[in-house]
């Protein structure tokens, strides 16, 4: 076997997103030595994606009469686990109410700049399933604020970045991770990493659809490799879709529409040009006298914001995901297949101020003013709730010596997240995780590499390329593309979804014989080969959950089964672990939520 780089560290942080670099910094506090590997470039992270804000209580917003709004991780704490459809892990959703404000300010401290308020506080803004304005930001560019903040902050407490670097198996010595196993993007040298513990902040997996929202990167290697390693995951069915992607120009397709526009006053209309979020029939019963029943009531919310029935555009996001779902396939969508979102009655002076990525994002790529023309949008793939599973305190996962946080850690969000959950989320668990790792690290010493692990994957990875025929990488995505996007969308039935596994066991046994041209420098073909894999095996554990669950809730819609079971199905995850080659589902109790949390969602959550 060909030689390969060795480097080694305390903890190894496989992800440069909020979560990865957040998890470095604490790590680096806690006195240990830091490896940062990413997939793509330093400032690239999907975490840049994250428009709208970072929710967390600050309860900074005032009404008219210069009172409070009323805000506090209580009632962040209900309104997530009303938005998750009670799925969550409770003790996840305690410690993420808790701590998101004092993760915000922090990040103030490191050199974030928010928007302001006219009393020199941070500004929070309305969004999805937030009962206050909740949402601190940076116009609608948050994301890319909260990635430059951190990363500043990383360089500072000193790291070492491997850049353009996959990593595509987590080595063991035991039942313990002790390292990972992966390749340079550009010359394709291997290289190991020695590690005294894990941290998986590689994000989610939306690339197996058609259209989506995610960039390249995200193909599942970080779920995939750690389910591969024994770890379990939890509630894989729960794929998130944004209702407002794109859908003009076609090339754009599934690029995301920020909530913050409607939580700016962004209406959605059909092509009859009537508001059908007020369509009594697309309001769910837990939210009934929450929302705005006329257009007249939300634009006084808009006005003075005292009065807390919202426009019911601001409903979570599978609700609206549905509604606009349901528009479409009734006949009343816009010219090219989705429905409009109108900001223009704001103003471009407004909407240039609030939205300036939005403006010149539909500006440059569809040659459309916002200011004076409707979006034309609809629901795209967005986000995992699904991922592996962890230990609240720590990111823990099932494997002695792998932590995880982030999109690609699940329990925290149910089955649906809310707008602005997620950067919250990356800055909370992103820490314990480094915190948990740290501590862990300190506690072992360095396992030992097993060779035979590292020479099965060079086989692996190496067969496409000295094979003299097989089937080509990119045909098979674009067939499971095709396949998840017509079976495992927003609607789903057994029919189609039994449809679906067909079809990926049929691409998982073609994809045993790959066939690669070239060698490994610079070959993007070579590189999807494995992602592929990945992606085949993801999206078999989405379709195999999706059918286990017989019931609707939050993002899993089945049209066979349209109502919600709370006496059961409300009641259950969904565990997953490999198994050989198949894959084993199991079907565990919630843990029971203490009597303080349930006094709060009575108080809170009419």
């Amino acid at each position: 076997m060909e030689n390969y780089e060795t480097y080694e560290y305390d903890v190894l942080v496989v992800g440069a997103g909020g979560a990865g670099l957040r998890a470095v910094i604490a790590a680096r506090e806690a006195g240990c030595s830091v490896g940062l590997v990413c997939k793509s470039l330093l400032g690239k992270a999907h975490t840049v994606m994250a428009e709208g804000g970072v929710a967390a209580a600050l309860n900074n917003m005032t009404n008219p009469d210069g009172t409070k709004e009323g805000d506090s991780w209580e009632v962040h704490f209900v309104d997530t686990m009303k938005g998750g459809a009670f799925l969550n892990n409770w003790r996840m959703v305690e410690i993420f109410a808790k701590e998101a404000p004092e993760r915000v300010l922090e990040l103030e401290q490191y050199g974030a700049v928010f928007d302001r308020t006219p009393e020199g506080l941070i500004a929070q803004r309305p969004f999805g399933g937030h009962r206050y304005r909740r949402l601190n930001h940076v116009g609608d560019r948050t994301g890319l604020e909260l990635i430059r903040t951190l990363q500043d902050k990383a360089v500072g407490v000193g790291m070492n970045v491997h850049m353009e670097v996959t990593l595509t198996r987590l080595l063991k010595d035991g039942d313990r991770v002790v390292g990972a196993f992966g390749y340079y993007r550009s010359s394709g040298k291997f290289v190991v990493f020695r590690a005294r513990a894990v941290v998986l902040a590689t994000g989610g997996w939306g690339r197996m659809y058609m259209y989506t929202s995610n960039s390249w990167e995200g193909t599942g290697d970080g779920v995939m490799m750690a389910c591969e390693a024994g770890a379990e995951l939890i509630d894989m069915e729960m794929v998130q879709f944004h209702p407002t992607g794109m859908i003009w120009p076609p090339g754009m397709r599934g690029i995301l529409v920020t909530e913050g526009v409607r939580g700016e006053g962004g209406i959605l209309l059909n092509s009859k040009g009537e508001r059908f979020m007020f369509n009594p029939e697309y309001m769910p019963p837990l939210y009934k006298g929450q929302f705005a029943e006329t257009p007249e009531e939300a634009e006084r919310w808009l006005v003075d914001k005292k009065n807390n029935r919202r426009p019911p555009e601001l409903l979570p996001r599978d609700v609206v995901a549905r509604a606009i779902y349901r528009e479409v396939e009734a006949g009343r969508g816009s010219k090219h297949g989705g429905v409009y979102l109108d900001v223009t009655h704001r103003g471009a002076e407004y909407i240039k101020r609030k939205l300036p990525s939005m403006y010149e994002q539909f500006h440059a790529l569809g040659n459309l003013d916002i200011t004076k023309e409707p979006m034309e949008v609809y629901p795209t793939i967005h986000y995992a709730m699904g991922g592996i599973r962890v230990e609240p305190e720590t990111g823990a996962t099932s494997v002695p010596g792998l932590f995880a946080a982030g999109e690609v850690a699940g329990g925290l969000h149910g089955a649906n997240r809310l707008g602005g959950n997620s950067l919250s989320d990356i800055i909370v668990f992103g820490k314990r995780a480094g915190d948990g790792a740290a501590a862990y690290a300190k506690t072992v010493e360095h396992g030992t590499i097993d060779p035979a692990q590292i020479e099965e994957e060079v086989d692996y990875l190496l067969a496409p390329l000295e094979a003299q025929s097989g089937e080509n990488p990119y045909q098979i995505h674009q067939e499971l593309q095709e396949a998840m996007q017509k079976h495992c969308m927003i609607a789903r039935t057994e029919k189609g979804l039994l449809t679906c596994l067909e079809k990926i066991q049929e691409l998982r046994r073609r994809a045993q014989n790959l066939k690669v041209d070239g060698d490994r420098f610079f070959n993007p073909g070579w590189h999807a080969a494995r992602d592929i894999r990945f992606m085949l095996k993801t999206s078999e554990v989405i379709v195999r959950c999706a059918l286990e669950r017989q019931e609707s809730r939050g993002a899993q819609w089945r049209l066979d089964y349209p109502d919600r079971d709370d006496a059961f199905w409300g009641k259950v995850n969904l565990i997953v672990t490999q198994v050989g080659d198949q894959f084993r589902i199991e079907r565990r109790p919630l843990p029971e939520m203490p009597a303080e949390l349930k006094a709060l969602i009575e108080k809170y959550g009419k």
